[in-house]
């Protein structure tokens, strides 16, 4: 609220006491801010280029309001900025009510106040109120409003203000431009975005580079890659934009290839570029790009701050080297809750879960304040072992101590938890018990763990749920299906394989990838296309009768298809993370870590045969799944065989 009295001591707020500024000094900054009385802006504005919070700010206002400056055109201007700055827009708006006759500076302190406070509604509103006093706009505030309506998407309200923008002759000017292509791109009207690209003299790498984010924006790669290539002179931004839009829309090879050509011409990257760069490499687990990359940090003088640390640990994490991961969160000068997030998933993934929960309390104990995403991380940590009742003391915690009302991620944390364990009944009253409604990843959990724990009744159950509300997915109908072929029943396993097809659903097909010579390379279920196709295909037959003298058998019953004996083996044995670990051996040297990624999660059978795999070759195999990762080694698994 504004102060009630133009008595300065009356409006000090109840936290400017002596004990936060105590200085005894009459001659001091804070002494004079107390007592100030003011006969010119020129005494105030020093005195408000030094506030550093809002706390600050009011007694100087006081003083202002005191002595009769409040309606000086410039500190008016002045405040509704620091307003903005300090995110006290409540405070700004009650100001700018007060002012006998705004001008357009005024409004557009406001203006952008309200787009920095993402109120981009209310912003294009008070502009109409500009608009119809009426105060014509100039080139700033209308800079501010198309970038409003391209973030509300509000396309009537921004071709009102190009409309405008012919009527003020202001259309040469290249901030508009680049604005108004910038609002049509985010409002998906490319013909329209285009059509001023077209008619700018200088479509220059800062042009170029608007177009090519909103068409990454929309999915667009292509589209973004033709404009890209047009540019001449590509600078670090527009290298970046692009770069960025593939690694956005799952084209991280493709972003790996850009970075390269970057190299070749020669432009060097900025911080933001080994970001991009560094989370392709964590897309695909490139584990040897991503330590190249991360030469880069000191060969180009990037400074490792949290935003790179926080990437770089991210990266390391899910290319599954934990300890590189842990090396470079040691190295950080400063932490903030970005980078413990990062390295709290990071062990969560690993199944380092106690260690984790650890570092969580650790985090807490220093002063930082955890976030959802550091909830997220330390319940998975909790389901990843198993651990029920540290799993609902957080939960509560995170209500009880913090005020963080748990989203859909936490409560699907707690399903699994509750489902990993086998207490199914207990994890179907949680869901109704919640909050929110469940979507069809919170009951696919839990049809997951039916599945693994062999109760068709409930199961059966959840699949009509999922069904019923059309939030079925592929995953959806294969573990129903694999639940009716578990127990032998066929007939239900097609006919729900049937439904999947009838909806034109289509299932995801198994593919894993493995990193050799900074290369990657991908494989399928049976794959036969890749060059060395009978030197692997060799090496599995020679695996396979290794394996069976080492006591394996395979688990026919994983393969929940109604075929012969001999087939089921066989269906088995062309797993497509078997196929990249037998590359991995014949591609690399003796002792090397063989690191795999696989988009769905590893079969029983598969998790058997690597354990036996890492024991014969005497390699270490970490494999990455869908859920987490798995490190085996002389015969064992990390996650203990709970997963």
């Amino acid at each position: 609220m504004l102060p009630s009295t133009l008595s300065v001591a009356t409006s000090f707020p109840p936290n400017l006491n002596s004990n936060i500024y105590p200085s005894p000094d009459p001659n001091s900054y804070e002494s004079r801010r107390r007592t100030a009385t003011f006969h010119s802006p020129k005494q105030v504005i020093p005195l408000l280029q030094r506030c550093k919070t809002i706390d600050q700010f009011l007694p100087i206002h006081a003083a202002i309001l005191k002595t009769g400056l409040d309606q000086d055109p410039l500190l008016l201007f002045k405040i509704l900025r620091l307003c903005s700055a300090f995110k006290s827009m409540d405070y700004a708006t009650q100001i700018f009510h007060r002012i006998e006759i705004p001008d357009v500076y005024h409004y557009t302190a406001l203006i952008g106040g309200k787009i920095a406070a993402a109120s981009y509604l209310d912003a294009i509103r008070l502009y109409a109120r500009m608009i119809g006093k009426p105060i014509e706009p100039d080139l700033i505030v209308i800079t501010y409003i198309l970038k409003a309506c391209g973030l509300q998407l509000a396309l009537e309200e921004g071709r009102q203000v190009h409309g405008q923008v012919f009527k003020l002759k202001l259309g040469s000017e290249r901030p508009i431009r680049m604005k108004l292509m910038e609002f049509y791109g985010k409002c998906g009207k490319f013909d329209d975005a285009g059509w001023v690209f077209g008619e700018m003299p200088e479509r220059d790498a800062v042009a170029a580079t608007i177009l090519i984010s909103c068409y990454s924006d929309r999915g667009l790669i292509e589209e973004a890659e033709a404009v890209f290539g047009g540019v001449q002179d590509k600078d670090a931004v527009c290298w970046t934009a692009m770069i960025d839009g593939c690694v956005r829309n799952g084209r991280a090879n493709r972003a790996l290839e850009l970075f390269r050509e970057m190299q070749r011409e020669n432009v060097q990257p900025n911080e933001f570029t080994v970001v991009c760069v560094l989370s392709a490499c964590s897309q695909l687990g490139a584990l040897e790009l991503g330590r190249w990359v991360h030469s880069y940090v000191g060969r180009y003088n990037i400074r490792l701050n949290t935003f790179v640390g926080s990437t770089l640990i991210d990266m390391y994490t899910k290319c599954g080297s934990i300890e590189e991961a842990q090396e470079v969160f040691g190295k950080l000068a400063e932490k903030d809750v970005v980078s413990y997030n990062s390295m709290i998933v990071g062990l969560a993934m690993h199944g380092r879960s106690y260690e984790a929960v650890e570092l969580y309390r650790l985090m807490i104990t220093r002063g930082l304040r955890p976030t959802h995403i550091t909830f997220v991380g330390v319940l998975n940590a909790c389901s990843h072992s198993g651990l029920v009742d540290m799993g609902f003391e957080i939960l509560e915690s995170m209500v009880k101590d913090y005020g963080l009302e748990p989203r859909i991620e936490h409560y699907g944390c707690m399903v699994d938890l509750l489902g990993r364990v086998g207490r199914l009944e207990e994890a179907y009253e949680f869901i109704q018990r919640m909050s929110i409604e469940p979507d069809h990843v919170i009951w696919g959990a839990l049809l997951g763990a039916c599945k693994i724990h062999g109760n068709l009744t409930l199961g059966e159950k959840v699949a009509g749920i999922l069904i019923e509300s059309e939030a079925a997915d592929s995953g959806t109908y294969v573990l129903l299906s694999n639940v009716y072929a578990s127990f032998g029943k066929w007939e239900e396993a097609v006919s729900a394989r049937g439904k999947m097809k009838e909806r034109g659903i289509q299932k995801e097909p198994g593919c894993s990838s493995i990193e050799v010579d900074n290369e990657i390379h991908e494989f399928l279920l049976g794959d036969i296309r890749h060059p060395q196709r009978e030197e692997i295909y060799r090496k599995l037959e020679e695996l396979n009768d290794v394996l069976k003298l080492e006591g394996y058998s395979p688990a026919r019953d994983v393969v929940l298809q109604d075929i012969e004996e001999e087939e089921k083996e066989w269906a088995l044995a062309i797993h497509s993370e078997r196929l990249a670990i037998c590359y991995g051996l014949i591609s690399t040297k003796p002792g090397t870590t063989i690191r795999v990624v696989k988009n769905l999660r590893v079969c029983s059978d598969c998790h058997s045969i690597i354990k036996l795999i890492s024991k014969v070759s005497r390699r270490k195999i970490v494999v990455r799944d869908r859920n987490r990762f798995h490190h085996f080694e002389d015969g064992s698994c990390s996650c203990r065989d709970y997963w």
